[in-house]
C-alpha cells in the first residue's frame, strides 16, 4: 500500500490533541481493518444526512456496497462526502469526571466515491467482502446470478485524504486528585463472536470458521 498522508490535509489535519494523529498509511489501514461499520455523511436534497454502513479495504481504497437503487450510493459519485468510523477499546475512568474518557481508535475519510463497473474488478471486491465476514464462505455459497450482479453496486473511495486519530493508556488525572479515594483505571472493551446459532434447515452441520479478531480471545 502507498503512503498517501505524508502530510494532512486542512480538512484531515488534527487540531484537538495532535499528538493521537495518524496519518501513515498502515495506521489508517490497521483500524479500517479492523472496523466493521462506518458512517458516510453526504449531501442530498438540501440536506446532509449520515448512514452507517458495511466497509473494507482493499489497498489503498475503502469500499462500501448496496443496492443499485439505493439514494446514498447515487449521490457519493455526485459529491464530496465524509467517512467515519471508530473502534472503541476501553473505558477510562478517572478521579473526577472531568477527566473521564474512553480508549478508541478512528479514522476519518474526505472525498468522492468512485463506481466500480469492470465486472471482474466488482466480483473481487464483493468476494474480498463476503470472505472478510467468514474467512473461504465465498467458495461454499450458491454463485451470484447476473440478476443479483446487475442489482449490486460496489464504490470505492480513495484513502489518499484520511486521518486516524487513536487514545491509549490510563487516565490524566491531576496530581491533586491522585489520591482521591475512588478507584481509577480502565475498562477494556471489544467485540467477540458468541456462538454461531444454525437455522433448523441448514444443510450443514458444522458452523463457517469466523475472523481472528473475533475469536472470544481476542483483545
Amino acid at each position: 500500500m502507498a503512503t498517501p498522508n505524508a502530510a494532512p490535509s486542512e480538512r484531515t489535519r488534527v487540531r484537538r490533541l495532535p499528538d493521537r494523529a495518524r496519518y501513515d498509511a498502515e495506521s489508517l489501514a490497521a483500524i479500517v481493518d479492523a472496523a466493521w461499520i462506518a458512517h458516510v455523511a453526504f449531501p442530498l436534497d438540501g440536506g446532509v444526512h449520515s448512514i452507517p454502513t458495511a466497509v473494507w479495504r482493499e489497498g489503498d481504497h475503502l469500499y462500501i456496497h448496496g443496492a443499485k437503487a439505493s439514494r446514498m450510493l447515487k449521490a457519493l459519485t455526485e459529491a464530496e462526502c465524509c467517512v467515519s468510523l471508530a473502534i472503541l477499546d476501553g473505558l477510562v475512568l478517572a478521579r473526577s469526571a472531568f477527566h473521564h474518557s474512553m480508549n478508541f481508535r478512528s479514522v476519518v475519510v474526505y472525498g468522492r466515491f468512485e463506481i466500480v463497473d469492470d465486472a471482474a474488478h466488482k466480483a473481487a471486491a464483493l468476494q474480498a467482502f463476503t470472505d472478510r465476514v467468514a474467512p473461504g464462505r465465498w467458495a461454499t455459497l450458491r454463485p451470484m446470478t447476473d440478476k443479483e450482479m446487475g442489482a449490486t453496486t460496489v464504490l470505492r473511495l480513495s484513502l489518499a485524504e484520511a486521518s486516524a486519530k487513536v487514545r491509549t493508556g490510563g487516565p490524566k488525572d491531576d496530581d491533586e486528585d491522585l489520591a482521591w479515594p475512588t478507584w481509577a483505571g480502565v475498562v477494556p472493551l471489544s467485540l467477540q463472536a458468541g456462538a454461531p446459532q444454525a437455522e433448523p434447515d441448514s444443510a450443514v452441520d458444522t458452523p463457517p470458521p469466523l475472523p481472528d479478531s473475533l475469536a472470544p480471545s481476542a483483545g
